[in-house]
């Protein structure tokens, strides 16, 4: 029988690995970009590494210490522990570990975000929809715009 250790390490055979506070911020971003969400999306603090398994889809971030958010436009606050994991595909990331998002009184785990686009609004990244289940099944959409950075604000909603 593999150990949670042997099974992590297998996980993460033939990552792509990335080390350093400002690398690992460069590799989030263009992972953020590839997979189609906005950058401020993951607000991850002071990350150390970040890896990613192309073949499996499988990528992980860790940072120095567990990190809250607060998201204003949202009114959500968003627990990250040390290592975030994801599995990744075009436009979702699934099958997510160390996201929590404050609920009334309780911290619920977030297990899959995806983007919504309504058909008509392709060309309106703005218009666009990010989409968050727990692990019941439950989830709730907010506006892309909620997540975008100022920069990226100006550049989709020309504001």
């Amino acid at each position: 029988m593999a150990t949670g250790r042997q099974s992590r390490e297998d996980e993460r055979a033939g990552a792509e690995i990335v080390k350093g506070a400002e690398a690992c911020h460069q590799h989030s971003i263009k992972l953020l970009r590839e997979l189609g969400f906005p950058k401020g999306v993951l607000p991850l603090k002071e990350l150390e590494e970040c890896g990613r398994v192309r073949e499996t889809g499988f990528v992980w971030m860790r940072s120095k210490a567990p990190y809250e958010h607060f998201f204003v436009e949202t009114n959500t606050r968003v627990s990250y522990a040390t290592e975030v994991t994801a599995y990744i595909e075009k436009g979702k990331m699934k099958k997510m570990t160390g996201i929590k998002s404050k609920q009334m009184l309780l911290w619920v785990p977030i297990t899959e975000m995806s983007v919504i686009i309504q058909e008509q609004e392709v060309e309106e990244p703005g218009s666009h929809k990010i989409y968050f289940k727990t692990p019941m099944g439950i989830g709730k959409s907010f506006p892309i715009s909620a997540f975008m950075t100022q920069e990226e604000k100006h550049k989709y909603l020309k504001i």
